[in-house]
């Protein structure tokens, strides 16, 4: 393992990530969502076999089909980065962490590669229900793709189904069901793939609205709009729910992630949830006296209820995690970040042992060295850690983007509701103000996206792999100066390829369906009859 590395290459190394990351992450969800949207309006097309809703399909699937171009580009120089810039995390861990990605890319990507060709130039040369068949399996690919990677990403934060081989200094899987079906993995592939529904949703309605400020294509885009809020507000109502599971898994298996994300620094039974709230700048440590906050609204009890579904059940703050002697879910005194730290000492050191011994054929020696580490090795990545304080995320940025997410989650669903209310009495052709409100949401979804991957990313810092692998043991030795080049670089074409993509996408909807759609203000026919 690495020891004593340059802070600036852990940092650099980090930003690149984030930097890939998010990027990516502007291109995934519309994929998800708007491909769901287009696969609907085909169905209704093949069921009621009128032509404006193929035209209708085909302008979205063209917006799809910009998007999904890019989005590809992004992702496969961030899987590349594992092996670039984090080649002990890929040796540590890369016999699990490799198998999900293995799976997506000879499956869920080749699904997706072999269906979308069709998807897009089939229409005409096979029949209706091929077609649409086709465009259903794109989709489902693309969700497959989702789910191996967030499943991936959920053993990143719950590792579970492994075990550590001290002959290799690798761990291994021994149970690949544990790992693709553990709870974070289930909740955390639903509630991603549902909030991506809901940029999809807000992209349609809100290039939909566009049009009716504009007053080109007015039934085309109140159709749309239907369509859009309907299964937008349906995913967001799923999102809700799949949210409260997030919270409870995230209290479950990373009490440190949650206490960040409500500035809980003291626990304690009933604990109220933190609605609204301003964070105190001058808290500089969790044991300094200072109050957390300048002013909050709580709402009572609801944090105990949704960590531990029970109103008056314990709730560790960060001081606690800290210092330890809480009584845990099995019943034991939680250890103190001391402890943890001395323990994973522990078991490094009984590595290296172990190691000697194996080297050195005194089979005796290496028996005693293995048990000692077994005994500690669920507390292995503490011993990389310097300061206790280091086991802490940035409490602000934890707190403040759960609000951000979840707020604009609420304001969604409000959005929708006022989209369906209106267009089914007549009146979203002639309310500007709603038209408005539905454009600018098209961003907003994005920002909630992004948040919430800040909140589940920079809350689970400082590990790589939850307790058994911190960030500063998972990088790869190289010049901080070369991972800065190779940040502005990507930092340079990913900004290309958005305003190029951004561009493109502009051009198509000023150019509007008029030759993918039924004549301007052309009815269409209602789905239902």
């Amino acid at each position: 393992m690495i020891e004593n590395i340059d802070n600036a290459l852990i940092d650099w190394s980090r930003a690149q990530f984030a930097l890939t990351a998010m990027y990516h992450w502007l291109f995934v969800p519309l994929t998800l969502g708007l491909g769901v949207i287009q696969a609907i309006m085909e169905t209704i097309y093949y069921r009621t076999g009128n032509e404006a809703w193929k035209k209708t399909a085909q302008f979205w699937m063209k917006l799809f089909g910009i998007n999904f171009a890019i989005g590809v580009a992004t992702g496969l120089i961030l899987e590349f980065e594992f092996g670039t810039n984090w080649s002990n995390y890929s040796w540590f861990v890369g016999d699990i962490f490799g198998a999900p990605l293995a799976i997506e890319g000879i499956l869920a990507f080749f699904m997706e590669a072999t269906f979308i060709a069709v998807m897009f130039f089939g229409w005409e040369k096979v029949s209706k229900r091929f077609h649409l068949a086709s465009t259903w399996l794109t989709i489902v690919g693309a969700t497959l793709s989702a789910l191996w990677i967030l499943i991936a990403n959920a053993w990143m934060q719950y590792p579970a189904g492994m075990q550590f081989n001290p002959d290799t200094v690798r761990n291994e899987m021994f149970d690949f069901w544990a790992v693709a079906l553990s709870p974070v993995a289930i909740n955390k592939f639903f509630h991603t793939v549902l909030s991506s529904w809901i940029v999809g949703a807000l992209f349609v309605t809100g290039v939909s609205a566009w049009y009716l400020l504009r007053k080109r294509h007015v039934e085309f885009a109140l159709s749309s709009i239907k369509v859009g809020a309907v299964f937008g507000l349906v995913a967001s109502i799923l999102t809700l729910w799949t949210g409260d599971g997030s919270a409870y898994q995230v209290a479950q298996k990373q009490p440190m992630k949650l206490a960040a994300m409500e500035g809980l620094y003291k626990g304690g039974n009933g604990i109220g949830l933190v609605g609204v709230g301003v964070l105190n700048p001058a808290k500089e440590s969790y044991d300094d006296g200072q109050d957390p906050f300048l002013f909050h609204v709580e709402l009572p009890k609801l944090l105990s209820l949704l960590a531990e579904r029970d109103v008056d059940a314990y709730v560790p703050g960060i001081a606690d995690l800290i210092e330890g002697g809480y009584t845990t879910h099995e019943g034991t005194p939680a250890l103190s970040a001391e402890e943890k730290i001395a323990r994973g000492k522990i078991a490094i050191q009984a590595l290296a042992d172990y190691r000697k011994a194996v080297k050195d054929k005194d089979t005796e020696a290496a028996s005693l060295h293995r048990e000692r580490l077994e005994k500690n090795f669920p507390y292995f990545g503490y011993g990389y850690i310097k300061d206790p304080a280091e086991l802490i995320p940035h409490v602000g940025l934890t707190f403040y983007s759960f609000r951000v997410m979840v707020i604009l989650g609420s304001l969604f669903i409000l959005l929708f509701v006022l989209a369906l209310i209106w267009e089914r009495r007549g009146k979203m052709a002639e309310t500007r103000w709603l038209q408005y409100a539905l454009l600018w949401s098209i961003p907003l979804g994005y920002i909630a996206g992004q948040a919430g991957w800040i909140v589940a990313e920079v809350g689970r810092q400082p590990w790589a792999i939850q307790d058994i692998l911190p960030t500063n043991a998972s990088i790869s030795r190289l010049d901080p100066s070369s991972v800065q080049v190779t940040f502005f670089l990507f930092l340079l074409l990913f900004t290309v390829l958005l305003i190029a993509e951004l561009g493109i996408m502009v051009k198509a909807i000023r150019k509007g369906p008029e030759e993918n759609a039924p004549a301007n203000n052309q009815p269409i026919d209602n789905p239902e009859k």
